[in-house]
């Protein structure tokens, strides 16, 4: 249990933000205006189930517009309240200026145990939720962009982009009120997978950079390297089946509700996924030990942790026995600020939040603009540049022939080459592209300047400065 004295989500953002903010010369005032939230909208609303009207209470905070829309996903958790959402939003500013999409902090949140409800009920609930924040334009393509969270997925945006174009019927953007919709209601190939994506391109890129790595007081390169994933949902399942199928590293325990699995050999995290989506949980997997105290594996011994589920996991009562060399936080605030404390000072490399799972906001910059311009990615250039690869082919084989050299390509070489980038192609290109650049705007602070002693201080520096540069091009 967490110790009753350690702040919670929303104070430990605070504080984690007023440890960047003393290595800055920022004004008071601006400081301020940074820091804080400028609105929640609080919505109580009623919906007939079942025989009777029950009501439900929803939550969307708005921390920064120093840039429109603001982004930020939308969580139904039973355990959601005011302060969780502002906490969230306000990650949301720093993660977008980080990655540099163009857009606000925003989050929201609905009260609910979506397990407890059918299909049919969550879309009344869910459509009555959106008419709530889409009749004050919290929902809106120029002002408040909602995506998934933990408990909403595509299904949900779905219903609330459909909502949304019956309100504005005349709305040719419409499409672009949400994100991380479906492929067939205007989605963008590779959203599902973009956060646990962004996960394995931020682990890349770390392990590209030597002395980074020896500061983990790790070694080579991700192949062979063993990791721990807490929480196999969305995020923790494609950021561990990607990194155990591409890049050989061995998942040796998944942490989920119910217990762990353990296995020094090394888990399928394929074959753990579909138990759980079968069993509702991971007992009885056959393959592996059970461990009923699944938190207690978080203390087991890794080179690489993956916190991917909720916040605080990583607390003062267990920081000290954490023994992982590296962190990476794959959910929102799964580290608590004295944990944090607690392990830059045992030397633990923690990879922060508001760049590691920047991967869903960056595909979510990617659909808002296709939403927009109404073409899907490589739809113009793709066969011209399949042509043009043909061309080189093809005058390389005719050379070979004339000069009776015999030589030829290399086999898969023609296939691999000739094919043109497709949607999918260009959103990990360009996800692939903004992780690398974002961690070495991070990377420079965190070794340039002896006062920056973590990535997540050199994060929220990077981005502090570049909401603070916005707001002063306002005029503010």
């Amino acid at each position: 249990m967490q110790p009753i004295k350690e702040p919670g989500f929303r104070r430990s953002v605070d504080l984690m933000f007023n440890r960047a903010v003393a290595l800055m010369d920022l004004p008071p005032g601006l400081e301020e205006k940074i820091r804080v939230c400028n609105a929640t909208y609080t919505v109580r609303f009623g919906v007939r189930l079942r025989g009777q009207i029950q009501t439900f209470t929803g939550y969307r905070s708005v921390h920064s517009e120093h840039m429109e829309p603001v982004k930020g996903g939308i969580r139904y958790a039973p355990n959601v309240d005011q302060d969780e959402v502002e906490a969230l939003a306000a990650l949301m500013t720093f993660k977008c200026a980080l990655v540099e999409a163009p857009f606000g902090g925003s989050k929201g949140g609905l009260c609910i145990d979506p397990r407890e409800y059918d299909e049919h009920e969550l879309e009344l609930i869910t459509r009555r939720f959106a008419y709530e924040l889409i009749k004050r334009d919290m929902i809106h393509p120029a002002q408040n962009v909602p995506a998934p969270d933990m408990g909403t997925g595509e299904r949900e945006m779905a219903w609330m982009a459909d909502q949304y174009a019956r309100m504005n019927t005349t709305d040719i953007n419409s499409k672009a009120c949400v994100t991380g919709k479906p492929l067939n209601a205007g989605g963008i190939a590779g959203r599902v997978e973009a956060t646990g994506r962004g996960v394995q391109y931020a682990l890349r890129e770390f392990f590209r950079e030597p002395l980074d790595v020896q500061r983990a007081g790790l070694a080579g390169s991700l192949d062979g390297k063993r990791v721990i994933v807490q929480g196999l949902g969305n995020v923790g399942y494609h950021a561990a089946h990607f990194l155990q199928d591409e890049d050989g590293a061995k998942i040796i325990a998944v942490i989920e509700r119910d217990g762990a699995l353990y296995s020094e050999d090394g888990l399928d995290v394929r074959a753990v996924h579909d138990w759980i989506g079968t069993h509702g949980g991971v007992a009885g997997f056959p393959h592996a030990q059970y461990v009923e105290d699944g938190a207690s594996l978080l203390e087991e011994d890794c080179d690489i942790l993956i916190p991917a589920a909720l916040e605080g996991v990583i607390n003062l009562s267990n920081a000290e026995r954490i023994r992982a060399k590296l962190i990476i936080e794959a959910a929102n605030g799964p580290i608590t600020f004295g944990a944090d404390e607690v392990l830059r000072q045992k030397g633990t490399v923690i990879i922060p939040d508001l760049y590691a799972n920047a991967g869903g906001v960056t595909v979510s910059y990617f659909e808002w603009v296709k939403n927009l311009s109404h073409i899907r990615f490589g739809r113009m250039q793709r066969r011209q540049e399949e042509a043009r690869h043909q061309l080189v082919v093809d005058e390389l084989e005719r050379l070979s022939a004339d000069t009776g050299i015999g030589w030829q390509l290399s086999p898969g070489f023609k296939e691999k080459y000739l094919k043109g980038a497709g949607e999918l192609e260009l959103v990990r290109s360009g996800l692939d592209d903004t992780m690398r650049g974002s961690f070495q705007s991070m990377r420079e602070l965190w070794h340039e300047r002896s006062d920056v002693e973590d990535l997540r201080t050199a994060g929220f520096l990077v981005s502090i400065n570049r909401v603070a540069a916005a707001y002063r091009a306002k005029g503010l």
